[in-house]
């Protein structure tokens, strides 16, 4: 039997879109790309050919109108997610909007209700947390094996220093190290402690050369139980993509936390009493899978496996850090 497939058009012709998603949709399950849009024809019509898709529009209006798309994929500057998920939705289309998934926590509590009310599926599009090896982790930490959880540091840095004029070196756009990357090693802590965190203490390096923004940030959330993540984010400095979950008895660690290539087993280490052991997962491309997903919520009604809630809850904790950054002081966090 033929499985229905989710008919995806792209909102965008980012690097992110071009390199990862769209052939990522494409070497899913039940995914398939018909369209791509961008502000420009021209620069559609090069893109659709180039990757073979079938559909281009020069504008993105046009992609909401077409009949024959589900679903949406959204990868444009974070000042412009609030906008086309919002007309998204009120055009009937299923989202999959890229984080940071808004510039707060307000836009995102918009975000949300006008999906609930469009009756349309909403995800973020974290591709890290659909792969298994995070359910693996999940389960040695539940396990008590490396007992009880003390804390975690997490660390996504790389950098693009020279490239001045990217919209992720304009604060009006959303731009910097916290929004790009930080919400990584947040996201993956909460994920893991399935907790929220109570306040947040970050210093930051605002850089005159990169339009203001924060190049480099160091934080620390607090967590309940006395748990704290430490983590570093930046967009100056030697490329890290790992994260460490420190318990009473052992540890885990990932050293290709977040981003990991289809073709390669992820590998991760366990540390207790007995020895390091290395934990292996098949190869797997987490953009498939986030595309399953959200393809499998649509078409089977199946609950997606993260609540879209759950933006509104990241954007409160990197609101906290960003001000905590600009004012170096200590935020609590107000998660009611």
């Amino acid at each position: 039997m033929v499985q229905a497939k989710l008919r995806w058009g792209i909102i965008g012709c980012a690097n992110i879109a071009i390199g990862s998603v769209i052939p990522g949709i494409r070497q899913s399950k039940r995914g398939e790309v018909v369209a791509i849009a961008s502000r420009g024809e021209e620069k559609a019509k090069q893109t659709a050919e180039k990757l073979g898709i079938p559909k281009a529009y020069g504008s993105y209006e046009a992609i909401l109108e077409d009949p024959d798309i589900d679903a949406v994929y959204i990868p444009l500057p974070n000042n412009l997610h609030k906008e086309w998920t919002i007309r998204a939705a009120q055009a009937g289309k299923h989202i999959l909007c890229e984080k940071p998934f808004s510039i707060d926590a307000a836009e995102a509590e918009e975000m949300v209700a006008a999906c609930a009310e469009h009756g349309v599926k909403l995800a973020e599009a974290f591709m890290y947390r659909h792969h298994p090896r995070y359910a693996k982790i999940k389960e040695i930490i539940a396990s008590g094996e490396i007992g009880t959880i003390r804390g975690i540091h997490g660390a996504f840095t790389f950098n693009s220093s020279r490239n001045t004029t990217n919209f992720r070196n304009d604060v009006s756009m959303g731009g910097g190290s916290i929004y790009d990357i930080g919400v990584y090693p947040i996201s993956a802590a909460r994920l893991l402690l399935g907790s929220e965190p109570e306040a947040a203490t970050v210093h930051a390096m605002f850089s005159p050369e990169h339009g203001g923004v924060d190049m480099m940030a160091s934080g620390l959330l607090e967590f309940p139980g006395s748990v704290a993540l430490t983590f570093d984010c930046a967009m100056w400095a030697a490329s890290r993509n790992t994260l460490e979950v420190l318990g009473t008895d052992g540890r885990i660690e990932l050293p290709s936390a977040f981003v990991c290539r289809p073709d390669e087993e992820p590998v991760f280490y366990v540390t207790t009493k007995d020895g390091r052991r290395e934990e292996r997962t098949e190869p797997m491309n987490q953009y498939s899978l986030q595309a399953d997903d959200l393809a499998a919520s649509v078409l089977d009604g199946a609950p997606l496996a993260f609540d879209p809630f759950d933006t509104v809850l990241n954007m409160r904790v990197v609101d906290a850090c960003l001000e905590s950054a600009r004012t170096r002081s200590r935020i609590v966090i107000a998660n009611q």
